[in-house]
């Protein structure tokens, strides 16, 4: 894992809210490495609908990994030992004002999930080979932004940033071991609340 082999970038919280999020890497169901998505409710107040990994805010005096171990227990039911983190990822700025810390996991293949149905509807894993596809990810401008706005076209639907920023820079640098950079990429309008 080529994780630990660059400097992270990370970036002030300011007035935005810190967040973790956890890219965690288990076995597909078939042997093959994947990672596990999560689509939010639609009776969520924020993001409803939306596709994302699991993660959310850091609770007062807690450390961004010890709110993603949490909050994967909370989401999905999985509770994995802080030595199931392999690293990190840069900082991501939300337009929605959160500075989200993505970390990576590993899960072991046998490792079960239980979707909590207040925060979400349905769990997938989704094999990483799906995440290389030729024109996966995508880059689109639109007129309210003058930075690409990233977008994955997985699951039948596209998957916006910030969950698609963070799963394009962990393919880059964990899969292809490119030192690449995300915070530049914008998202889509929708998600700027």
């Amino acid at each position: 894992m080529r994780l630990g082999l660059r400097t992270l970038r990370t970036a002030p919280a300011q007035s935005l809210k810190r967040a973790a999020v956890t890219v965690i890497l288990t076995d597909d169901g078939h042997g093959k490495a994947a990672l596990v998505l999560t689509l939010r409710p639609h009776h969520m107040k924020n993001h409803a609908n939306q596709y994302a990994l699991p993660g959310g805010r850091l609770d007062p005096g807690e450390s961004e990994e010890q709110a993603a171990l949490r909050e994967m227990r909370e989401e999905i039911g999985l509770t994995l030992a802080p030595g199931a983190i392999l690293g990190r990822l840069d900082d991501y700025p939300t337009r929605s004002g959160y500075l989200i810390t993505p970390l990576v996991a590993w899960a072991p293949a046998d490792a079960t999930f239980t979707p909590n149905p207040d925060e979400v509807a349905e769990i997938y894993r989704v094999p990483l080979a799906e995440l290389a596809l030729p024109g996966s990810p995508e880059f689109i401008t639109i007129p309210e932004s003058d930075r690409p706005v990233i977008r994955y076209p997985l699951l039948g639907t596209l998957i916006h940033a910030p969950t698609a920023a963070v799963m394009y820079q962990f393919m880059e640098v964990a899969i292809h071991g490119r030192d690449t950079r995300v915070d530049h990429l914008d998202q889509a309008v929708f998600a700027w609340r």
